[in-house]
């Protein structure tokens, strides 16, 4: 049967509680953190060696899509109403807005440490331990909208910039791919700081504290993002119903990323799926 994912700033109380009361437990079994360790294993920058699948490839966006799917499982698994939502950070854009209030993810972090504070996710409620992560940090740590150098997030009229793109991707298949609606939406730009950090990209920054960096699975929020960056691919596949994902065949001999990205029908690992097979979610799920 085929569930629906609703903006997280429509969801009643009721739904709230379950979704938050899911995740708990979810992290309780021990399969939330065992998202945290895939994700940090597949994240992987232009400058290491072997095949990128998670980040700065084109198959970020299916990539992503199935790693929803799975946390989307086991949170039903729980509780079969349950989906994620998503987080329209075009509109809802504060650091007091949805999501950020005590009976969805809590509010940013103190000063001193970064410290989430407040919500169910607060490391003094003592059911949120940061287990996996970068640093030996046990706390959830957020800087929404980076106090001592503030940034805002992505705009509607940025994301119209990605969508009104025709091509799904353009070599070098990598974050200098400067045309193609992948990159301009994972938003890998040139130059230093913030003037780097585009749409999907700057979400991360914005929040900030563990949502930067490969352990950014670590805050829930990552999923309502992500929930929101899978909608922005199916308009923008609504928008292009001709277009298809992009490497369609791998690299040729000789091409340095030969072997480092997943064409369309290559296996996109730790899954046996194809970025192909995830190009269509419509038996699966919808958006509200």
């Amino acid at each position: 049967m085929v569930y629906t994912r609703k903006d997280v700033s429509t969801l009643t109380r009721s739904e709230r509680r379950r979704f938050v009361d899911a995740l708990l437990e979810v992290k309780r079994r021990g399969e939330y953190d065992e998202f945290v360790r895939t994700h940090i294993e597949y994240y992987r920058s232009d400058g290491e060696p072997g095949l990128r699948v998670a980040h700065m490839a084109p198959s970020f966006l299916p990539w992503h899509r199935r790693f929803l799917m799975d946390l989307e499982e086991a949170l039903r698994r729980v509780d079969d109403s349950v989906t994620v939502p998503y987080w329209d950070w075009t509109r809802d854009r504060t650091t007091t807005s949805v999501p950020w209030t005590e009976d969805l993810l809590g509010g940013t972090g103190r000063r001193s440490d970064r410290q989430v504070m407040t919500g169910p996710f607060a490391y003094g409620n003592g059911a949120w331990t940061i287990e996996v992560g970068i640093t030996d940090t046990e706390f959830l740590t957020r800087d929404l909208g980076r106090r001592r150098d503030p940034i805002a997030l992505p705009t509607a009229e940025d994301v119209e910039r990605a969508l009104d793109d025709p091509v799904y991707d353009t070599a070098p298949w990598d974050s200098t791919s400067a045309k193609g609606f992948r990159n301009k939406l994972e938003g890998w730009g040139s130059g230093r700081g913030s003037v780097s950090w585009r749409t999907h990209n700057r979400v991360h920054r914005w929040v900030g504290g563990h949502m930067v960096g490969g352990a950014s699975v670590n805050d829930p929020v990552f999923w309502l993002h992500h929930a929101f960056v899978d909608l922005l691919w199916s308009r923008w596949q609504r928008r292009h119903p001709s277009a298809r994902y992009l490497p369609a065949r791998p690299p040729a001999r000789g091409d340095a990323q030969r072997g480092r990205v997943a064409a369309r029908n290559e296996r996109m690992p730790p899954w046996d799926v194809t970025p192909g097979e995830m190009e269509d979610h419509s038996a699966i799920y919808r958006y509200a």
